[in-house]
């Protein structure tokens, strides 16, 4: 299934200034999809994030979601929500997975944690959609997150916007424009697995 197009038929049927809480894991992801889709909804940013297993990373990206909200120009203001920085809840959820490789079963359950978490926070405070910019990177598996979105679309009152954020050049763009506004690019995900895959490289 393409993703992409899927989601230009959704946004074909949005109301003006339909709003959408959407989950970010940092700053340079988020800067093509809030570009692609900040003239189209009123977004809320969700940073929820128990994946960063090291504190002083997690306030890092996120200091630097709040430097670059504060610059990017959309049609609506972007409002930023930051959710708890809950990472045994990421332990949780690993446990017996710690040798998984990337893109298996332990991120399957971190996509899964972070956008219940969305969907959630989506629907008690009324949002019309939810999403995530975890589709904009190459390294995730986009398979993964629609179809978790999917599911959860069918438990909660927020409707779930598709997404494969990567099309159309949309990770080459996010490296522009982390260039543009001198954004902080990390290399990992955020959790200690990731960050030892990345040092055996």
């Amino acid at each position: 299934m393409n993703y992409d197009i899927q989601m230009e038929e959704q946004i074909k049927t949005i109301k003006e200034g339909d709003s959408l809480l959407l989950h970010v894991c940092c700053a340079p992801c988020s800067s093509a999809v809030l570009e692609r889709l900040g003239n189209f909804f009123s977004i809320t940013c969700f940073f929820y994030n128990p994946n960063i297993t090291d504190f002083e990373e997690y306030q890092k990206r996120l200091n630097e979601l709040q430097k670059f909200l504060s610059r990017i120009p959309t049609k609506y203001p972007i409002q930023l929500l930051e959710g708890k920085y809950q990472p045994e809840e990421f332990f949780k959820i690993s446990q017996g997975l710690e040798e998984e490789k990337e893109r298996g079963k332990r991120c399957y359950l971190c996509y899964q944690l972070r956008l219940r978490k969305t969907a959630e926070e989506a629907s008690l405070r009324g949002f019309s959609y939810f999403a995530t910019t975890l589709t904009l990177s190459p390294y995730k598996n986009s398979q993964f997150v629609n179809e978790i979105g999917t599911n959860l679309d069918q438990e909660y009152t927020s409707t779930y916007l598709y997404s494969d954020f990567k099309k159309k050049g949309g990770y080459q763009r996010s490296i522009e424009l982390s260039k543009e506004y001198h954004l902080y690019r990390q290399d990992y995900c955020g959790c200690i697995y990731s960050k030892r895959t990345k040092k055996e490289e």
